[in-house]
């Protein structure tokens, strides 16, 4: 098969083209925000090349491995077959998904938070888990991973966290991943040695490109500044940098201490409540910002999508599609993508 023509690479490999003549231009950078956004598309298409390049090595490499069993079958060859079927399968699945991710923030990098819930230390020990999770899968998949926000506790654990994962298509593949997440074990935290069910919930947010602005009424807006804490450098606690805006209509509130002035913070930080109101809006299907009203509340609690069952079994669930998985570690250890490609392949047929 040709998968070449299925994927429109002739295309793809053309727009990318036409992407680095405008970046080898001589006033190629007179327009910081507009050469910014080029780089940006041009990454996109040079991603989805590189892609297309793996798959492509990877059925050679499986088209030679049966060509050399069929000429001297040995138990060895059977094991690269299957170990190319896997890399195979696997490839194409990622692509296939890739290609139906039309969504108009899809492409986006993505903002993901994740908040302890009930449950004191147990709960907070669970958010880090989470965090060590996710910052697995994002590297694992060539994302890059950035703390916006750190919140953790001297007890143990994390409180909440809020990072951005940078990547084609992160927010396309972690929408998926949105809601509250359930784990049981005994408790590492308990003398006794007890049975613990503890929550934390998860959000997931595109980053809005810096051409993407919303109308917000600067009254409605409540920011403080208050002195950083936890990862972040040097520069963390030394001055009053970190910046959390409220915004009064919806009780939406974000924050962001990474980085390194008080300019650059609120620069995030409104991007990062840009980004939760364009949500809701869509969301509660209103046709200006000025609409929103009420609570701020994404996450039900008590509604978890999927359970991590340490104990007395090992087991992983996902309860929207039904996928499971019995290796409880390999999932913490960042292997979601079986349970991001059921969520996506599910939400893609539910909306055709």
């Amino acid at each position: 098969m040709r998968w070449g023509n299925l994927f429109d690479l002739a295309k793809i490999k053309e727009k990318h083209i036409e992407l680095e003549d405008k970046m080898s231009k001589n006033d190629f950078w007179d327009n910081q925000e507009k050469a910014q956004i080029v780089l940006k598309e041009a990454k996109k298409y040079s991603d989805k090349i590189k892609k297309f390049e793996l798959l492509d090595e990877e059925l050679k490499a499986f088209g030679f491995s049966i060509e050399v069993y069929e000429e001297d079958p040995d138990i060895s060859y059977e094991k690269e077959i299957k170990n190319h079927s896997k890399m195979l399968e696997k490839y194409m699945n990622n692509f296939v998904i890739e290609t139906l991710l039309k969504g108009e923030y899809d492409s986006n990098n993505a903002i993901l938070s994740i908040h302890s819930g009930a449950g004191g230390t147990d709960a907070q020990d669970w958010a880090e888990m989470l965090l060590r999770m996710y910052s697995r899968w994002a590297e694992s998949n060539g994302y890059k991973v950035e703390v916006l926000d750190l919140l953790s506790d001297n007890k143990g654990g994390i409180k909440s966290v809020t990072l951005q994962i940078s990547g084609n298509n992160a927010y396309g593949y972690l929408k998926s991943e949105v809601g509250v997440h359930r784990i049981v074990r005994i408790s590492p935290f308990d003398a006794s040695g007890k049975r613990h069910t503890s929550f934390a919930a998860v959000e997931v947010l595109p980053e809005l490109d810096e051409n993407v602005t919303i109308d917000i009424d600067e009254k409605d807006l409540r920011i403080d500044t208050y002195r950083a804490s936890g990862a972040g450098g040097q520069h963390v606690n030394k001055t009053d940098s970190a910046i959390r805006i409220t915004h009064i209509p919806t009780g939406i509130v974000v924050q962001c201490q990474n980085e390194r002035s008080q300019m650059s913070n609120r620069k995030k930080a409104l991007n990062m409540l840009m980004s939760k109101l364009i949500e809701l809006k869509e969301r509660e299907h209103k046709e200006s910002i000025k609409e929103l009203k009420g609570n701020y509340n994404q996450i039900t609690w008590g509604s978890q999508i999927r359970s991590y069952v340490f104990h007395p079994y090992s087991l992983v669930k996902d309860h929207r599609t039904s996928v499971e998985k019995g290796n409880v570690q390999k999932v913490m250890d960042g292997d979601l993508d079986d349970f991001i490609s059921a969520f996506l392949k599910m939400h893609i047929k539910k909306n055709k």
